[in-house]
């Protein structure tokens, strides 16, 4: 199924992820409008994209994700909305209320105006961290949508992203104004990489600071399977394209796919030094600190930062939670995604690894210069 002559709503519209499908829904699909909506669209992104965007109208809608006049102003003539918008946040420096209100709130502001707008496809992006690691670093390998894991999420992020899941997939078959139905479903991807990754840069910029050496936060065996921001634009598109198809529609309505491709497994480290490499960075060859060192470490400052947290919010650098996450096993499979979705990876992982490389290699220059300015 096409979505020619669809008007999509993409949230998040000028982040990381959202960029690329927007890119990709213009090179692929003739749709009637694409709407942008974020708390703020970089003016350049439209120059970016006038050479692909053919007859295509592209609309900018600036302004907060809990603001209901907004967003259904926003969705209003819309048919499919893309919700990735949401705050990122591992080391636990937003205040919760601000992240609940965000990701949660603002998910249940979009899907209400979506009843009462008639937008039939809701597709939601979820993460990998709404599956775990738990806690307790139980590891999962090859993980599908019937493994039976017990998260124990921790993370007002991971919460918060699951929470929002769930009431999306709950929409699923909501009555709409018009009579119609809403179709949702969610997309779970594993860490996303590619072009324009903040968390690659920073890595990056840690690495210069080191003289050239990666920090090493990962042992070699807590394999994860990072997958391409390419191909997990392609799984958006093809979301769509099956909410639209009636008999897929039923298969895949109100369910969750995890989304990954052919990228090897390794470690977030050892990930960090395979697309830096090229550029002359080396790795750390261990931990700063025993593993269980480590545990102890952050709990420690997690301890100081919450004595402190009545006269000041301080957020360590490390805590507990982001130490298991990067150190315990936890990759898996897209064949539910490939068999319901028709979800093949479009990019192989040659090719996300050199169109990452260059692109790191382009903003190399960049971030020496603003080091040494420091």
């Amino acid at each position: 199924m096409s979505l020619r002559g669809e008007v999509c709503l993409v949230t998040g519209a000028g982040g990381f992820l959202g960029k690329r499908l927007v890119r990709l829904l213009l090179e692929e699909e003739k749709t009637a409008e694409i709407r942008l909506l974020d708390k703020r669209v970089q003016p350049d992104l439209l120059q970016t994209l006038e050479g692909c965007r053919g007859d295509t109208k592209l609309s900018v809608f600036e302004g907060d994700i809990r603001d209901g006049d907004f967003v259904r102003d926003a969705c209003r003539g819309a048919s499919v909305v893309f919700h990735i918008a949401a705050i990122i946040d591992v080391n636990e420096s937003v205040e919760y209320s601000e992240i609940y209100g965000v990701n949660v709130k603002g998910t249940q502001v979009l899907l209400e105006a979506c009843l009462q707008e008639n937008i039939a496809s809701f597709i939601y992006t979820s993460t990998i961290e709404v599956m775990g690691p738990n806690p307790r670093g139980e590891p999962l390998v090859n993980g599908s949508e019937d493994t039976v894991y017990d998260c124990s999420l921790k993370f007002s992020y991971s919460k918060t992203k699951k929470e929002a899941e769930q009431r999306t997939l709950l929409a699923h078959g909501e009555a709409l104004r018009n009579g119609g139905r809403l179709a949702t479903c969610a997309l779970r991807p594993m860490y996303i990489f590619g072009e324009g990754c903040s968390f690659l840069l920073r890595h990056m910029g840690d690495g210069i600071r080191n003289r050239d050496v990666l920090l090493r936060m990962s042992l070699p065996e807590a394999r994860v399977n990072p997958v391409y921001v390419g191909n997990v634009a392609a799984a958006h598109l093809q979301a769509a394209r099956g909410l639209k198809d009636p008999q897929k529609r039923n298969a895949m309505g109100g369910k969750f796919y995890f989304i990954a491709d052919d990228t090897p497994p390794v470690s977030y480290s050892d990930f960090n030094h395979v697309v830096l490499s090229p550029l002359g960075f080396g790795i750390q060859e261990k931990l700063p600190l025993p593993l269980g060192l480590l545990y102890a470490l952050c709990f420690v400052l997690e301890m100081l930062c919450l004595m402190l947290r009545p006269l000041l919010r301080v957020t360590p650098p490390l805590n507990r939670q982001l130490v298991t996450m990067l150190n315990t096993p936890f990759t898996f499979s897209y064949q539910r995604a490939k068999r319901d979705l028709g979800y093949e990876p479009r990019y192989s992982w040659e090719e996300a690894r050199k169109n990452t490389t260059e692109w790191l290699a382009s903003q190399l220059p960049k971030e020496r210069e603003r080091i040494r300015a420091k």
